[in-house]
This record gives C-alpha cells, sequence and structure tokens, in this order.
C-alpha cells in the first residue's frame, strides 16, 4: 500500500512539472517566431510565412536545423566549460519558475491541488538566488571560449548584471514591507482584496501599492535578460556576439532559449508581485466553481504574462542600445538610489500608518 500511495502523492506534482516544462519550453520557441513576425510588422516586411500555414512550423524547422548542424568547439577553448556554459545560462532560467504560483486550487478526487510546482516560504529569495547563477554561464562562455570578444562579453555580463541585481532586489524589498511575507503564493492571496471607493471595488494589486517598485523592477528585468536597450554582452557591431560568438548548432540554440525563458520567468514574476498573480478582478461575483475559476485565473495569468513578453518584443525593436557607459550610469547613479528610497518611503508610510491605525 505504501508503493500506491506514494505515487497518488507524487503524480500530481509530476505533472505539474512536466505540464509547466511543455508549455515553457514551447512558449520559448514560439517566441521565436513571434519576434521574427513582429520585427517583420514594425520593419515592413513580411516575416517567416514558408514553413507550415503562417509560418507556424519555422520554430520545428529552426530546432532540427540546430540538432543536425555540425558541433564545432574551438581548438584552443576549455571544453569543459566551454560544453557546460550553455546548460547553466538555461537549466536557472528553467528552475526559477518552480516556485511562480501559476493558478489557484483545483479539486480533484475530492483533494485541493494548488497550481504551483513547489510553495515554499521563501519564494522570493530561491528566485533571486536561482537568477544570479545565470551570470556564471555567461561569463563561462566568455572565458572558455578563448577569444577576446566572448571573454569582453562576459565580463561585460558579469559587471552589468551584478549592477542590477541590486536594483531587482531592492525593488522587490518595498513588496517585502507591504506584503510582509516572502511566500509568492501568499502575496498574490493578499492581492485578491480591494479598496472600496464609493461604489467601486479597486483590487489592491502591487502596481497600485508600489508604483516606483514595479518600474524599477521592470527596467532590472530588461537588464538581467540582456534585452534592448540592455543587450552590451552581446552587442553585434562592437562584440561580434559577445560571450557566444564561438559557439554553433544546440549550444547556440541553448544560449537563445536560456534567455527567453528567462524572460518568460521575469514576466510571470511581474505579473505575480506586482499584477494580482491569476487573480481576475470582480470574478467573484460571479458565483463560479473553484475549478472554473481556477482555469478562468490560469488563463488570465497567462494573458498578463503574455502582456510583458509582447512588451518585451516591442521595446527592442524601438529604442536604440545604450552605450556601456550609459548603461553603468543608469544603474548606479539613477535606479539604485531609487530603489533605496522606494524602500525609505515605504518604510516611513507603513509606519506612519501603523501609528494612526
Amino acid at each position: 500500500m505504501i508503493v500506491p500511495s506514494l505515487l497518488l502523492e507524487l503524480a500530481p506534482v509530476l505533472v505539474k512539472i512536466f505540464g509547466a516544462f511543455f508549455v515553457v519550453l514551447t512558449l520559448t520557441a514560439y517566441l521565436t517566431l513571434a519576434e521574427r513576425k513582429f520585427s517583420a510588422f514594425i520593419q515592413d516586411r513580411i516575416g517567416p510565412n514558408r514553413v507550415g500555414p503562417f509560418g507556424l512550423l519555422q520554430p520545428l524547422a529552426d530546432g532540427i536545423k540546430f540538432i543536425f548542424k555540425e558541433d564545432i568547439i574551438p581548438t584552443q577553448a576549455h571544453k569543459l566549460y566551454y560544453i557546460l556554459a550553455p546548460a547553466l545560462l538555461l537549466v536557472p532560467a528553467l528552475m526559477g519558475y518552480a516556485v511562480i504560483p501559476f493558478g489557484d486550487y483545483v479539486e480533484v478526487a475530492g483533494r485541493l491541488i494548488p497550481l504551483q510546482i513547489a510553495d515554499v516560504d521563501i519564494g522570493i529569495l530561491y528566485v533571486l538566488a536561482i537568477a544570479g547563477l545565470s551570470v556564471y554561464g555567461l561569463f563561462m562562455a566568455g572565458w572558455a571560449s578563448n577569444n577576446k570578444y566572448s571573454l569582453l562579453g562576459g565580463l561585460r555580463s558579469s559587471a552589468q548584471m551584478v549592477s542590477y541585481e541590486l536594483t531587482l532586489g531592492l525593488s522587490i524589498v518595498g513588496a517585502l514591507l507591504v506584503y510582509g511575507t516572502t511566500n509568492l503564493r501568499d502575496i498574490v492571496v493578499q492581492q485578491t482584496a480591494y479598496w472600496q471607493v464609493g461604489s467601486i471595488l479597486i483590487p489592491k494589486w502591487g502596481v497600485f501599492l508600489q508604483p516606483l517598485g514595479f518600474l524599477l523592477f521592470l527596467v532590472s528585468a530588461f537588464a538581467e535578460s540582456n534585452r534592448l536597450p540592455f543587450d552590451l554582452p552581446e552587442a553585434e557591431n562592437e562584440l561580434v556576439g559577445g560571450y557566444h560568438t564561438e559557439y554553433g548548432s544546440m549550444k547556440f540554440a541553448m544560449f537563445f532559449m536560456g534567455e527567453y525563458t528567462g524572460m518568460i520567468t521575469m514576466s510571470a514574476l511581474l505579473t505575480t508581485f506586482f499584477f494580482g498573480g491569476w487573480h481576475v478582478p470582480w470574478l467573484e461575483a460571479a458565483g463560479l466553481s473553484r475549478n472554473v475559476a481556477a482555469i478562468l485565473g490560469v488563463g488570465a495569468f497567462c494573458a498578463k504574462t503574455g502582456c510583458f513578453l509582447f512588451l518585451y518584443i516591442w521595446v527592442r525593436w524601438t529604442l536604440p542600445r545604450f552605450r556601456y557607459d550609459q548603461l553603468m550610469k543608469l544603474s548606479w547613479k539613477g535606479v539604485f538610489p531609487l530603489a533605496l528610497a522606494n524602500v525609505f518611503l515605504t518604510g516611513v508610510c507603513l509606519y506612519l500608518y501603523s501609528r494612526l491605525m
């Protein structure tokens, strides 16, 4: 009886793991197609439209191409670290999604199952720790390639990510002070409450409680993902391709998979911290069953995350790249002081609120 009961406990977890893994990787593949299509629209081109109806099978064709391309390792490269570097970028990006709640509870056979792979009390600390690991993959790729352009790209990425990780962490501190917890599910649950202004109910989403924190997190998320206007580590006009100059075939594809997976994770975190996660405002009044409401919540979470992914693509094809000195100046003289000020002001406002109450 022990084995069936163990399988009964593990089955929902395995379904959530493989389901989330499949959805994230599929979305990663089709983000490349969305980016190419949207860039073509902005530049008044057609974009990919040959492989499958409307070009929808283009990501599959690209994946097959990368799998069968010749895998070349430079003679002077450090082979072990050269091979490990792409995985060290992709795996942390996938692991970061493990603690993000993408829905409420569903009821299956009398059991309440949370739509979250792992519900841990220190979810925010886990996400920040995992996000910080990706810099090792970038720097390792730059150093192990034994190429001066790759090394410069690795050094740039290290300095950039360390600089903006401080702002990323501090932008969340304000939210932690407001919510009083590091559990991501609890943070979303607190955002399901409302303010009543006359006869209107306004959801207590984090973007209304921490508007400056949201903007700081958004800017830091772009920098952490190495996306324009913060893609200095791979600036083509200066560094050829940056840290992945010497990479090809599936190793090159893994770098891009890591970048797009990181975009999905950051977009999901923005939704979780500042836009109510799975919460659909005023849906409670509809009197829906738990499972129907949970499914609609998952759809709402995906829609909110998709809006931020669209913003990633839109900004890339709209804004020019910063110079490197501008990038570092914006970090240390711009967003970092603002992040400190946001923490201070949040603390003062909470103190005054507690005194008044």
